[in-house]
Parts: C-alpha cells; sequence; structure tokens
C-alpha cells in the first residue's frame, strides 16, 4: 500500500504561526522532506525544530531546489525531487514536504508535488500563513479594504505593469532585482513598506522606499498601498 505525501506550510519565520494540522502531521510522517542540500539548515526546519525539537530524530529527505532560472537544471531539480519521494511512498511510507509559508503560493514544493500526483500517487497540500498576511500583521496595517483590488507579483519578473494597477500590490522574491524594483517604486512616486525575514530573529523592517537597501534577503517582502485619492 503506497502512502501519502503532504506538502505542509510551515508559515513565513515565526515558529508560534505554524499551524496544530501541520504540526500534526509532521509528528505522524515517517520522513520530512526539506528544500535544500543540508536538509537541518534550511529555514522550514529551523522554525519547524523550535517547537518540535523531535524533528531532529526524524528521518531527513534533502530536496535540492537550485536558486535558477535555467529550465533544464530545475526540470532536474523536480524530477529528481519526486523520485525520491515517490520511492519512499512505494515503501508506504509518509513524507512531510516542509515549505515556507503556503504551499500554494509561488512555492517550489508545487514541482514535486504535481509529478507525485500525476504518477497516481495520494496527495494533500496544508496550508500556512502567507508571508504577505504575516507582514502585514506585523505593522498592524490591512491589506485591502471595501472593493480594493490584492495583486500578489513576482518581482524577480517584470513588474512596471503591476504598479499600474488598482489595489494593494504585494512584491515578493526579488532577490537580486531589489535595486531595480526601488527605482521602478521612486519613478512612479509609489509609497512602500517593506520587511526582511519577517518573525526570524534577524527580522528588519522599512517604512518607505528610501529605507529599502538594496542588497537585501531573499526573504524580503514589499507591501505597495494605493495612495488615496
Amino acid at each position: 500500500m503506497t502512502a501519502k505525501l503532504y506538502g505542509i506550510g510551515v508559515g513565513p519565520g515565526d515558529p508560534e504561526l505554524l499551524t496544530l494540522k501541520a504540526l500534526r502531521i509532521i509528528r505522524e510522517s515517517d520522513v520530512v522532506a526539506l528544500p535544500g542540500e543540508n536538509p537541518g539548515d534550511t529555514v522550514a526546519y529551523k522554525i519547524v525544530v523550535q517547537v518540535y525539537p523531535g524533528l531532529a530524530g526524524k528521518e531527513l529527505l534533502a530536496v535540492p531546489m537550485p536558486m535558477t532560472k535555467d529550465p533544464m537544471k530545475l526540470e532536474t531539480s523536480h524530477r529528481q525531487g519526486a523520485e525520491a519521494v515517490t520511492a519512499l511512498l512505494e515503501q508506504g511510507r509518509q513524507v512531510a514536504f516542509l515549505t515556507l509559508g503556503d504551499p500554494t503560493v509561488y512555492s517550489t514544493y508545487l514541482y514535486v508535488h504535481k509529478r507525485v500526483e500525476d504518477a497516481g500517487y495520494p496527495v494533500e497540500i496544508i496550508s500556512g500563513i502567507t508571508s504577505f498576511c504575516a507582514v502585514a500583521a506585523k505593522l498592524n496595517i490591512g491589506l485591502v479594504e471595501k472593493a480594493e483590488p490584492l495583486h500578489v507579483v513576482p518581482a524577480s519578473y517584470q513588474i512596471e505593469d503591476s504598479l499600474k494597477l488598482p489595489g494593494t500590490k504585494v512584491l515578493m522574491k526579488a532577490g537580486k532585482r531589489l535595486g531595480h524594483v526601488k527605482q521602478m517604486l521612486k519613478e512612479y512616486g509609489e509609497e512602500a513598506v517593506m520587511i526582511e525575514n519577517c518573525g526570524m530573529p534577524d527580522e528588519k523592517i522599512y517604512r518607505s522606499v528610501d529605507e529599502i537597501p538594496e542588497d537585501a534577503g531573499y526573504y524580503s517582502l514589499i507591501i505597495v498601498k494605493e495612495k488615496n485619492k
């Protein structure tokens, strides 16, 4: 009998934002998969182990996910990750794949999820608190009100058209393009706030475009609120 793969969102960084359901399934799983060369060094592992020390004694599966846009390299890593997971499922071993935030929002886990599901194995997603909701809460602000739309934008791509949209814009995963993003925000005269490493010990808050550094870390998220007319 084959077991199930669970894609588990562990939240944005604060271990207290891990859901009870996520924690239960992690405890019940035979193997815990983590996206990285060394599972113990991953951010997801460091979040969960704070509230579940037993994670250190679990069998861990490394699923390397290179930070690249090279389609061939990505295809290889996603295929190998799915194959490693399905081999465990064939043995009847339940696998919990941990991912930051929520598995349905720009998550590398989804690439493995789709392949495992297409291969005929049972899969299930366990929702986690998204980074943009956590950032808004940390700043004590709402994301949208009344009829305002919410746009979630991968900022490592072109954002010019997105900045023209009405409502609130959430800019995620800017990475090395953060300098360009900052320049665009200034050119469009936008008001924005950013949190780097939300919920983690090294969290930093930037309350204006001018304060945003161009070399901030990968886990940085910008909220652009529509100006009052």
